[in-house]
């Protein structure tokens, strides 16, 4: 069976089941039909209700949050970097070696200067040699690289799935990939305009790619643009560590039938959350002599007919532009604009488009299932766990209002990278304490806890949270962390808010 016919039939199958889920739900389905006047089908969906918290889960997330240590950001890379080794894939330009005494030190003021936007001043020591100006600025210069940060990453998200708290979140499968904007107040070619976002100025947008396991597995920064479909596959295809992810969720805007095709034909699930389902157009495929399925009352909501013909011809040529991606002979951002010249789409370009169409109506009818509402959470949870991160990116991006003061493409990568790196830290080491809190909750007798730890609840809980970090101020590099093991855990009955906890975050 030719790949071609074996999602043809995927698709009819799809319809079919729909039809039978329709009927058999009856007046409970999640989905109604409207006739609209010009005598069309219309689909309204019901909305996600937002999923209960019961008693246990908020006894969870009140009770460990309360139990992580508080720590400050240069003290929470030592210690993580205790763990991973991740400072030691910083090497130098020249000879991929290190000479410098207390090179570790060297390496972390710069991280947290680039991190939270706050240069060089706040984290120089004219008295200690590992924390000079000048020593400062050739690691920065000859240490801090795309590929060094890349190298040091793929440590961390190993050492995140490697968490025993992280096997309820997921197997990094699922993940979802987002852009995170900068404005840029400086006159430079690598940011550009985006009224929506920037008003009047320029920027550029950080897209970053992260798993269930809440790890960003790669990341690409890009002018900024209101669209971000030309470049999420290019940040797909270069990914700093972790599984090759099945489902990608996106938002509305990264949206288009040839990126659909181009996800398809390279493994990918494309799940973008669509803000207006109804008036999205739902495709049937029918190949020459193969006979499709009765699809009842969605038959209308079928009528239209992918073009199977421009695919099965341009099929040769589709896979030798995969082919290219793949290798990295070219970029998609490339591909894409050059298939869809002035909004008329190539005869390439309409046959990954003709063929997205059978992924986009695959992708559209779990979404819009009448029974189960599976996917669409999945997708909306993964989403949720982007935002969450962008978040955190921001409360310690906070320096010169959260602007990014680097006019070449070079700096710009630099800084983002490890912003990307020190989240991921964050990450590593708040996902760590949450799994030996959760052990010591367990481990109390059943009268000394108020709920029991289930694991439906352990798979809701976040290692987003930071209020125990500090992010502003007390930029230290003496602190080193514990000799053996993690910090004592703090007791939750004993925490109570002071100065110091205000305006912190969660």
């Amino acid at each position: 069976m030719t790949p071609i016919l074996g999602r043809s039939k995927a698709l009819d199958a799809a319809w079919q089941l729909m039809a039978e889920r329709l009927e058999e739900a009856g007046q409970d389905a999640k989905l109604s039909f409207e006739i609209q006047p010009n005598g069309r089908l219309k689909l309204n969906v019901d909305r996600l209700g937002a999923l209960g918290e019961s008693a246990s889960l908020k006894w969870l997330r009140q009770t460990t949050a309360k139990m992580l240590p508080k720590i400050d950001l240069p003290d929470l890379l030592f210690e993580v970097d205790s763990w991973t080794g991740f400072l030691d894939a910083f090497v130098h330009l020249g000879d991929g070696r290190t000479r410098m005494e207390d090179i570790k030190t060297s390496l972390v003021a710069p991280l947290v200067s680039e991190a939270c936007n706050i240069g060089y001043t706040p984290v120089i020591d004219a008295e200690d040699e590992a924390l000079t100006r000048a020593r400062l600025v050739h690691v920065d210069q000859y240490y801090l690289r795309v590929d060094t940060i890349a190298a040091a990453n793929a440590k961390l998200i190993e050492a995140q799935a490697k968490v025993p708290i992280v096997k309820f979140w997921g197997e990094g499968l699922p993940a979802s990939v987002d852009g995170l904007r900068f404005v840029v107040p400086k006159r430079t070619i690598h940011a550009g305009p985006s009224p929506k976002y920037y008003h009047f100025k320029r920027g550029i947008t950080w897209l970053n790619a992260v798993n269930d396991q809440v790890a960003g597995i790669g990341q690409l920064v890009v002018p900024g643009t209101p669209r971000d479909s030309l470049h999420i596959l290019d940040a797909l295809l270069n990914l700093d560590a972790g599984v090759k992810p099945e489902m990608v969720a996106t938002d509305n805007a990264s949206y288009s039938d040839m990126v659909f095709g181009l996800f398809t034909m390279l493994g990918y699930n494309f799940s973008p959350r669509f803000k207006d389902l109804g008036d999205q157009r739902f495709w049937r495929a029918e190949m020459p002599g193969v006979e499709t399925g009765d699809y009842g009352p969605l038959e209308d909501l079928a009528r239209n007919k992918v073009n199977l013909t421009k695919v099965t011809t341009h099929w040769p040529d589709m896979l030798r532009v995969t082919g290219s991606l793949v290798t990295g002979q070219v970029r998609a951002y490339d591909l894409l604009r050059m298939f869809g010249r002035e909004g008329r789409p190539t005869p390439l370009g309409q046959a990954f488009t003709e063929y997205g169409r059978i992924a986009k109506t695959l992708h559209l009818l779990r979404v819009v299932d009448p029974v189960d509402d599976t996917y669409r959470r999945q997708m909306n949870r993964q989403l949720t766990v982007q935002e969450s991160r962008h978040k955190l990116a921001r409360d310690i991006c906070h320096g010169k209002r959260g602007q990014i003061m680097q006019a070449y493409r070079t700096g710009q990568e630099d800084q983002l990278g490890a912003l990307g790196l020190v989240l991921n830290a964050a990450v590593l080491w708040t996902t760590c304490y949450l799994d030996a809190a959760v052990d010591h909750l367990r481990a109390l007798p059943p009268e000394e806890r108020e709920h029991d730890v289930l694991d439906e609840d352990v798979a809701r809980v976040s290692p987003l949270k930071h209020a125990n970090l500090n992010c502003l101020g007390r930029y230290r590099f003496a602190a080193r962390p514990p000799r053996e093991g993690l910090r004592p855990l703090r007791d939750p009955a004993t925490v109570h808010l002071d100065e110091d906890d205000e305006g912190t975050g969660e």
